[in-house]
């Protein structure tokens, strides 16, 4: 949508960065500890809607978010900014179990009471599956198919209709990367991984894909993609792997500006992370502090453009990263780093938007208790508090910090003005029916994208196979040795269980014990380094297992494509392509 673009500032970004890690070290820019104050009761229920006060011109979000704030009670504020995971798979009705969960996180029973208790903002759907890397702070799972997410957000705006805030809509959230991260695969359109768009290398074609998935989440009631991801790869292992487009930061930026403009044309707002960039460590921020160890100028010419780039294409959020920039605020996460987050991001590159941490149930940010973590990231710039472990403590830790004086109640507003603009900006976007799901037009999208991508590394160019092929895969990896198997038939090859030539499939996580020294060809269906230790003679990526990338690789193999992908990161002892 036009005229939303979130501006920044032009200049080169050094010199600033430099001013901030030298000049502002004594300005007292990361927070102490929060003073001890006397404890609060925990939020009442809200029963009713209070008339909201009069509102501006629907054309100016930022007037009327500006004149909502101005009615709401500091529980109301506090409400805005927690962003919290819950179980159950209906905003009302749930399990024995999954209500256990949610009285141990909130106090509640169902999704739609925690929203009612403490007038929340927003709430993000988890899941996870096998080969995911963010598994490890999904304690639960809301997403079983599309039929099911749209009954649970229509719950869950239902409830929030009935709060204060209830003219706006909550903030549906979700990280729908797709690749590992994808948490809603069933009745949807599935685009390839970021690092298959990487390879594909066209911005036109990414946007269309990210438009086809923005319809769908909004068909879904999902107006928040945590996506794309804006790391540069700069490691070979690691959490970010094929979630990042590449190794290349303009290319990388090219992405990700065509990835926000896709979601963002069709109403979905995108977020950039994991600022200020996460891919130049192999630490897992899940369960430890990875240490940013590049100086100023690898930071300005490689880890932050894609956020710039992310930025000038109109990004309405930034997610904070669990990382220790060292070359900026060393020893503090930018979770809870003032340099960071609001004298880098807003400071300099002149951010506008909402900000959101990474998730708070992760290791880093539990170093500290909810409560005293909540306010921390919020003193630091973080707008939106993600999936705090327990949500009574944080919202009573932001209470306090504003009865103590420790938080300021201008940041509150500041940060709820600004969610609540994000908010007037989605009311105002169109919401597809269901008829958007998994639609043809979707489906070629993907399609043209998940073809483009595959690359051929090692082989006379174009892979094709004569006679019979046995496929075979690493361990765990059985639905997609079947999906290929029904690819290579469809397009044309014989598929015998045994004595044909071998076509051998890897994916996220495989080493080389999971490599076949018989193999004709293997392909690697996640990032391609792993093909740099195959003895195949002819070395295929795909980058991703969605049934569109496997039947492009049939395709290639039946030789009736031509794999004109390239590699978008460095495998040692291998070209990028040989076509």
């Amino acid at each position: 949508m036009a005229g939303m673009a979130s501006p920044r500032c032009r200049r080169t970004l050094l010199p600033a960065l430099v001013a901030v890690a030298t000049l502002l070290a004594a300005a007292g820019c990361s927070r102490g500890t929060p003073k001890a104050a006397a404890a609060s009761p925990s939020p009442a229920p809200v029963t009713a809607a209070p008339t909201p006060a009069a509102s501006p011109a629907p054309q100016d979000p930022a007037a009327q978010a500006a004149a909502l704030v101005a009615t709401l009670s500091d529980e109301d504020l506090v409400g805005q900014v927690l962003m919290p995971y819950a179980y159950g798979s209906s905003a009302t009705t749930v399990s024995g179990g999954s209500a256990a969960g949610n009285r141990k996180l909130a106090g509640v029973d169902t999704p739609a009471q925690m929203i009612a208790r403490y007038r929340l903002g927003g709430l993000i759907l988890v899941g996870f599956s096998a080969d995911d890397p963010t598994g490890a702070n999904q304690p639960t799972t809301n997403v079983d198919n599309a039929e099911q997410v749209r009954d649970l957000t229509a719950g869950l705006q239902k409830a929030g209709a009935a709060l204060k805030t209830g003219g706006v809509p909550l903030l549906v959230g979700t990280d729908q990367e797709f690749g590992v991260v994808t948490r809603i695969k069933d009745g949807v359109t599935l685009l390839p991984s970021a690092m298959a768009i990487g390879a594909a290398g066209d911005p036109v074609r990414t946007e269309k894909g990210w438009n086809a998935a923005g319809a769908e989440l909004a068909a879904l009631g999902v107006n928040v993609d945590f996506a794309p991801d804006a790391d540069v790869l700069g490691t070979a292992g690691g959490v970010i792997g094929s979630r990042s487009f590449g190794g290349d930061p303009k290319a990388v930026a090219a992405q990700v500006a065509a990835a926000v403009r896709g979601l963002q044309g069709a109403g979905v707002a995108a977020t950039l992370k994991h600022f200020p960039g996460h891919g130049a460590t192999a630490t897992d921020s899940h369960s430890d502090l990875p240490v940013l160890h590049q100086d100023l100028n690898r930071l300005e010419a490689v880890d932050l453009a894609p956020f710039s780039a992310g930025i000038d294409a109109g990004a309405w959020l930034v997610m904070s990263g669990h990382l220790d920039a060292q070359a900026i605020d060393p020893g503090v996460s930018a979770t809870f780093s003032h340099k960071v987050l609001t004298d880098v991001l807003r400071g300099r590159l002149r951010f506008t938007g909402v900000t959101v941490s990474d998730a708070m149930n992760m290791a880093p940010a539990e170093k500290y208790a909810a409560g005293d973590a909540a306010v921390r990231a919020l003193n630091a710039g973080n707008d939106i508090l993600l999936m705090p472990p327990n949500l009574e403590a944080a919202y009573d830790g932001i209470r306090r910090a504003l009865a103590s004086g420790t938080m300021a109640r201008s940041r509150l507003v500041e940060a709820a003005t600004r969610i609540l603009t994000l908010k007037y900006r989605l009311a105002a976007a169109p919401s597809p029916g269901a008829e958007a799901l998994d639609s043809a037009e979707h489906r070629a999208a993907a399609a043209e994208l998940s073809a483009a991508a595959i690359t051929q590394l090692r082989g006379p160019c174009g892979a094709r196979l004569r006679g019979p092929v046995t496929v075979t895969a690493s361990g765990g990896r059985e639905a997609s040795r079947s999906s290929f198997e029904h690819a290579l038939r469809a397009a044309g090859l014989r598929v015998v269980s045994r004595g044909g030539a071998v076509v051998h499939l890897v994916g996220y996580g495989d080493g080389g014990g999971d490599l076949r020294a018989d193999a004709t060809v293997t392909v690697a269906m996640d990032t391609p380094y792993v093909l740099g230790r195959a003895t195949s003679g002819i070395l295929l990526a795909s980058y991703s297992s969605t049934p569109a990338s496997l039947n492009a690789v049939a395709r290639v193999l039946a030789g009736k494509a031509k794999p004109t992908g390239r590699s978008p990161v460095t495998v040692p002892g291998l070209p990028r392509t040989v076509c």
